[in-house]
């Protein structure tokens, strides 16, 4: 068996309409539905250097948050792109089943490209602990078996939300080299260092079914030396408008240990901590499985104690307000938060509740979506009526068309790409 067969999660495809959930993984199938059979074929997507970038997202939640997470597909679906749905262990197999059978409904293309998994048999959902860490990497897995040319791998939660199209990302994207990271880190973890890197914990959902809790030893381990813990840097995120250069610029960022679990990885740096052709992401990994909050330290440190520390940029690309003085949690957004969250040309945004208002606002005004249909693009071709969604049908996905939001994400991310050129923004040993 293989590395990645090891890590091979198996998968629900939103294709079967009957909402069967398999256990294979890998198992291909086409859907056969009258309703499919009416379709337009899918047209050819086209991948590698020479063509578009396309995007593997892994969408994760926990109980409760199916609808949450359909919203959240809806708003990042293109058929160019692959994704994988995330519900944990505490949420019930009808949950998932209906997750799967809602965006097949409500995404055609979805049925059509095959580019949309459920996670059938999916791993806890423990806050702290190495269970979110093996979903991720189970996922990313998964992601490489099922699809070979996608360029990176996003992690995005349930309680986060695109500010613009995959027009748009797409469109910016082309022309970032493929090689880069996103990943926010920093070494000067501080005082900090007795209380998240050397405590020893046991996630005790990846153990006991039900338990969301995690043991913790009484006695404490050295901080290891044979290699550099990195984290997140950015606790407290606020941008200020500059009318003179009519340009949003990030005011504050608090180094603090509570990193940011949210990456985007170019694919080869995945196969790098999937297959492991080197010793550090094995060691590390035994490492993290006792850290009480791995994901918010493992590809930071993975990334900034090999080769891919001179191609990662210290950004995940997320507008967040934090807490002042440091929480554990960020701020809900809401609508007061709009103006200056869109402006600032950043594409994703965390952390929304359920049916917040400041939601519709960005479907409107900035995706132009409708209620329970993805985010229409230039591979749509239906024409727009409140009765007929444009997306149920389409022509060529290879190309796109950015709007205003693409424009200052360029902006944005041309900054950050610059600022990662400095000694202050690398992965400093």
């Amino acid at each position: 068996m293989g590395a990645a067969d090891k890590w091979l999660l198996p998968l629900v495809s939103v294709s079967v309409v009957s909402l069967l959930l398999f256990l294979s993984a890998l198992s291909g199938f086409s859907a056969s539905s009258a309703l499919f059979a009416r379709l337009p074929p899918p047209s050819y997507v086209r991948r590698g250097a020479a063509a578009p970038p396309s995007f593997a997202y892994l969408l994760a939640g926990g109980r409760g948050d199916g609808r949450k997470l359909l919203r959240l597909l809806l708003a990042v679906y293109h058929p160019r792109n692959r994704y994988l749905l995330h519900l944990s262990a505490d949420a019930p197999d009808s949950e998932r089943a209906e997750l799967a059978a809602a965006a097949a409904r409500a995404a055609p293309a979805a049925r059509a490209f095959g580019n949309v998994d459920v996670v059938g048999r999916p791993t806890a959902g423990t806050p702290m602990g190495s269970s979110g860490l093996a979903a991720t990497l189970r996922a990313a897995a998964a992601m490489l078996r099922l699809d070979a040319e996608w360029d990176w791998f996003i992690t995005l939660s349930a309680a986060d939300y695109p500010l613009l199209t995959q027009d748009d990302l797409i469109h910016v994207f082309s022309s970032v080299p493929r090689h880069l990271n996103f990943i926010d880190h920093t070494s000067d973890i501080g005082w900090k260092e007795s209380q998240r890197v050397q405590p020893v914990i046991v996630d005790a959902g990846i153990y006991l079914a039900g338990r969301n809790q995690f043991f913790q030893a009484t006695e404490k381990r050295d901080t290891p030396d044979g290699f550099k813990f990195f984290t997140g840097i950015c606790l407290n995120l606020h941008f200020v408008f500059h009318p003179v250069d009519e340009k949003w610029f990030l005011n504050t960022c608090t180094p603090f240990l509570l990193g940011s679990p949210w990456v985007i990885l170019n694919r080869h740096f995945v196969e790098y901590c999937v297959f492991g052709w080197e010793n550090l992401p094995r060691t590390l990994l035994m490492y993290f499985t006792n850290v009480m909050l791995p994901l918010e330290g493992y590809f930071h440190s993975v990334a900034c104690n090999s080769d891919f520390h001179n191609f990662t940029v210290n950004n995940d690309l997320r507008y967040v307000v934090w807490d002042d003085p440091p929480q554990m949690e960020p701020h809900f957004l809401n609508v007061t938060h709009y103006d200056e969250l869109v402006g600032t040309g950043v594409p994703f945004a965390r952390k929304f509740k359920e049916d917040e208002p400041l939601l519709d606002m960005i479907d409107d005004k900035v995706l132009r979506r409708w209620r329970h249909r993805p985010v229409p693009g230039a591979w749509c071709t239906g024409k727009r009526r409140w009765f007929s969604d444009p997306c149920s049908q389409w022509s060529n996905v290879n190309i796109v068309r950015p709007g205003p939001q693409a424009e200052k994400f360029r902006t944005y991310i041309n900054q950050i790409m610059e600022e990662s050129k400095s000694s202050n923004n690398s992965c400093k040993q």
